[in-house]
């Protein structure tokens, strides 16, 4: 069985090159700090912050060009686990991931965690049961494995025209997040925060795709986590005088949770299929921390993990990215440092929606309107929070904040340098920036490769390739900008509405593909097809609260649906062919040369002994 020599496809210095970056981050924290307390403009200093990492993120995306397919489409199949994972784990959910989940968990409580568990679980199932047999395959996209699966280039169409819906939504969301923090970090305007987002991110993307995707996401993935754990960790070590407040902040939820108990403050029963999680509006703190179910049904739990386990684990933004990997074991190996670095950024927003509610329940709950700190009155004068009632001593319910601005409260209400401020908002663009980016090198290689150039096997020239596939990026980017400011809709329901829809179109047929050699082109299209109307009718139905159902669960309903439409088509069909058969068993084989990479090799010699 052939072997690949893994030490001479990885470059040894790239934990040299990071560590530069690294140093280079915390040397502008540094400064900025310095700065402040020497009288710097505020203005400048919250431009520094933004810019300084764009321009990094754009010096790394920009020196990664190349010319060659393999490069550009998987980054040369030469990127370590641990880099893999770190792009996995910021871009599964992006910016929502961190800037939404953290208001979720500050406002709703323990019921935003079945998001956490969705995604964690995603990322099981995508290991155990997909992951390994797409990198053997070695397709760039979604859509090109399934067409070359079932020797379809309709079937390969059909998919790419499904999977740009989701594509497209989660550009959407990933923008509109972006342009509201760098808003807010900046004082510009949105419009002019939106050309400059567009512009880093097609400037960084469009010349090298995968591999400058790879490597500037891997310095904003660093940057994000920084941002996160550094005024977190200082947090932490004041009140529980120890550092890593993802194991400390234990206590102060059970203070919390006394607090709570002592306000009287009222449990709601929800029904299952109950679905009240906080919007991007202005929210009042009416429900316990520690209290399940009080916003989320017990059934819409269950139904939200499942729609995003299954979503996560073939979204069409993730699955190429384990492509990029020197074989199988790191293709499973990147799928662990998911998992890792996605629960250090899930308890690091824990904490603070923790920290945070302690400091409403002891510095706001029980005081006049008059007496409220200053802190709290520059962000009721922003617009980011409210207070209600002339109660002499304001309940827990007076109290309302934006759930996108809870994450950025945490520096000033523990009185923390405003430079620190400026780093958590530097890092909400950066994961903004890497959802974006991912999400529109994913949509921009599906319409070139499997839609414009998708009713053909044999690939263009190399040149005109590129050249197409970097046009549709860059018109991705551009719809996905002009559309985040045009539509006023939910980042967090865009995303949900996203998965859903991923799950329910490519879900089943994936999994099917994998573990079911008998599934033929019919029945691959009767999945999708019928999984994906099924799932966007739910979703109307859902927003039009027709039957009682939320939106978000979308692809759990879908689902089984499409399972049903599988089954049928496949029997109603014929039987796969024989070749087809081989390249099934030949993709559950972990070694040797990739599926994708042996047919070009042999298409290229074919070209090679043709008569000129």
């Amino acid at each position: 069985m052939a072997t690949t020599q893994r030490t001479r496809l990885v470059n040894p210095r790239l934990g040299t090159y990071f560590g530069i970056f690294v140093s280079a981050f915390l040397a502008l924290l540094v400064l900025s700090v310095i700065a402040e307390q020497m009288g710097a403009p505020d203005a400048a200093l919250r431009w520094a912050m933004l810019l300084v990492p764009l321009a990094l993120y754009l010096a790394i995306g920009i020196a990664a060009q190349t010319q060659d397919p393999a490069d550009y489409f998987c980054a040369g199949r030469r990127v370590p686990a641990f880099f893999t994972g770190l792009g996995l784990a910021v871009s599964a959910l992006g910016s929502v991931g961190v800037v939404s989940l953290t208001g979720l968990l500050m406002i709703n409580g323990i019921d935003a965690w079945c998001i956490v568990n969705g995604v964690v679980a995603g990322f099981v199932v995508c290991a155990v049961l997909i992951a390994p047999y797409f990198r053997k395959f070695g397709s760039y996209t979604l859509p090109s494995y399934l067409g070359r699966r079932f020797d379809s280039r309709l079937l390969r169409v059909v998919s790419a025209s499904m999977l740009c819906v989701p594509l497209m939504l989660v550009i959407i969301a990933e923008f509109k997040i972006g342009i509201y923090v760098a808003a807010w970090l900046t004082g510009a305007s949105e419009r002019a925060m939106a050309a400059l987002l567009g512009v880093a991110v097609v400037a960084s993307i469009s010349l090298g795709g995968m591999r400058a995707l790879t490597w500037a996401g891997t310095a904003a993935g660093l940057a994000t986590v920084i941002a996160l754990v550094v005024p977190t960790g200082i947090v932490g070590t004041e009140v529980t005088n120890f550092p890593l407040a993802q194991l400390s902040h234990g206590p102060t939820l059970r203070a919390v949770e006394r607090l709570e108990n002592a306000s009287n403050i009222a449990i709601p029963h929800m029904a299952p299929m109950s679905f009240e999680m906080a919007g991007s509006a202005m929210e009042p703190l009416a429900r316990r921390i520690t209290r399940p179910f009080g916003s989320v049904g017990s059934a819409t739990y269950i139904l939200i993990t499942l729609t995003l386990m299954m979503g996560i684990a073939v979204a069409p933004w993730l699955l190429p990215r384990i492509g990029t990997t020197p074989g199988v074991y790191e293709a499973r190996k990147s799928m662990g440092w998911a998992v890792f670095v996605f629960g250090v950024i899930a308890l690091t927003a824990s904490a603070v929606a923790v920290f945070e509610r302690d400091i409403v329940m002891t510095k706001l709950v029980g005081q006049a309107a008059a007496d409220l700190p200053d802190w709290f009155k520059d962000l009721v004068g922003s617009g980011h929070a409210g207070v209600e009632g002339q109660l002499p001593q304001l309940p827990l319910s007076s109290f309302s904040f934006q759930r996108d601005a809870i994450l950025f409260i945490l520096a000033p209400a523990a009185r923390l340098p405003a430079a620190l401020l400026y780093l958590m908002l530097a890092g909400a663009v950066a994961v903004a920036f890497v959802g974006a980016a991912a999400s529109s090198t994913a949509l921009g290689t599906i319409i070139a490769e499997d839609g414009i150039n998708g009713a053909r096997w044999e690939a263009p020239p190399d040149g005109p390739r590129l050249a197409v596939v970097r046009a549709a990026t860059a018109i991705s980017v551009l719809v996905g900008a002009s559309l985040a400011l045009a539509l006023p809709a939910d980042p967090l329901l865009l995303v949900l509405w996203a998965l859903g829809l991923s799950a329910a179109a490519a879900f089943p047929v994936v999994a099917l593909s994998i573990w079911w050699k008998r599934i033929n082109t019919l029945g691959a299209l009767a999945c999708m097809v019928t999984g994906f109307v099924t799932a966007v009718l739910a979703v109307v139905a859902g927003e039009t609260n027709l039957f009682g159902i939320p939106s978000a669960v979308a692809g759990a309903l879908a689902v089984p649906v499409g399972v049903v439409a599988a089954f049928i088509g496949t029997k109603l069909g014929p039987v796969p062919a024989r070749h087809i058969l081989e390249l099934v068993r030949d993709a559950r084989v972990p070694g040797g040369e990739t599926v994708h990479d042996r047919e070009q090799r042999l298409l290229r010699l074919k070209r090679r002994q043709r008569p000129s």
